[in-house]
């Protein structure tokens, strides 16, 4: 993790999940942290965990918000060399029960936010810079209940698209991952629909036998970033992290083999 030594770290969402643990990480490996979150005693205990960093409070659904995190953020860091962003929301709803409150949320927090902390933030970033932002492996793979989640995830990363064509001077990074505890994401779901969601995501060959780790993700995703920072022309468009453990049910075509050295 040396390629984070002295890097402008601003981390928005970094109160719990993945958004905390790399912030820990960049601290860790000396990078100078801006921890941003809309929760401040959470804010203030993930600022303890990571023995340093500076915490800013901003609510990324409030455009105000946006623009006084990002002049925070630069008056005590300087240019910006990475920006991570893992602000997220997910509501478990079937879409015919999707109210526009949820969509509202969902949208304001993984879309809108996101616009209004790169337009902040972008012009103020060093050239190769790296802006970074958490997706979902539900684009493209639509999950029950998770329909507006993995709708507002997929217009994130179509948003990426155009900025990499408008500012080619900072780098793009879609990550999409799969499933990672511990996080808060299933945190307020309904306990009555989580069960038959579930069930019918297990029927559709979407559930893996085992979960990421949030450290072990947040530990690569360091390591990755910082290497882009010291590599700065070459791209990292689009990012794919999901367990190499089997989904739940399934059974391998090919058997093991005895070792043909015995």
């Amino acid at each position: 993790m040396s390629s984070l030594v002295g890097a402008r770290v601003l981390v928005v969402g970094a109160s719990a999940g993945v958004g905390r643990a790399f912030a820990v990480r960049a601290v860790a490996a000396g990078a100078d942290v801006v921890l941003s979150a809309r929760r401040p005693d959470r804010l203030a205990e993930a600022v303890e965990a990571a023995q340093g960093g500076t915490p800013v409070v901003a609510d990324v659904r409030v455009e105000a918000d946006c623009r006084s995190l990002v002049e925070q953020a630069v008056a005590h860091l300087g240019p910006i060399d990475l920006l991570f962003y893992a602000a997220g929301f997910a509501p478990l709803r079937a879409l015919i029960e999707t109210d526009s409150a949820d969509w509202r949320e969902v949208l304001e927090t993984n879309v809108i936010g996101l616009q209004q902390v790169l337009a902040a933030a972008v012009p103020r970033m060093t050239p190769g810079g790296v802006a970074a932002v958490l997706s979902s492996e539900t684009v493209g793979r639509p999950r029950s209940g998770l329909g507006a989640y993995g709708a507002s995830k997929a217009a994130l990363a179509e948003s990426l698209r155009a900025w990499r064509l408008e500012h080619p001077e900072v780098r793009f990074s879609c990550l999409a991952l799969g499933a990672t505890q511990p996080t808060e994401f299933g945190d307020r779901f309904d306990p009555t629909l989580l069960g038959p969601v579930l069930d019918d995501w297990v029927r559709q060959g979407l559930i893996q036998e085992s979960y990421m780790h949030t450290d072990e993700v947040a530990g690569l995703l360091a390591d990755l970033l910082g290497s882009a920072l010291e590599f700065r022309g070459v791209g990292i468009e689009d990012v794919v992290l999901r367990s190499p453990s089997p989904v739940i049910g399934a059974r391998s075509a090919f058997p093991s083999l005895p070792d043909e050295r015995d």
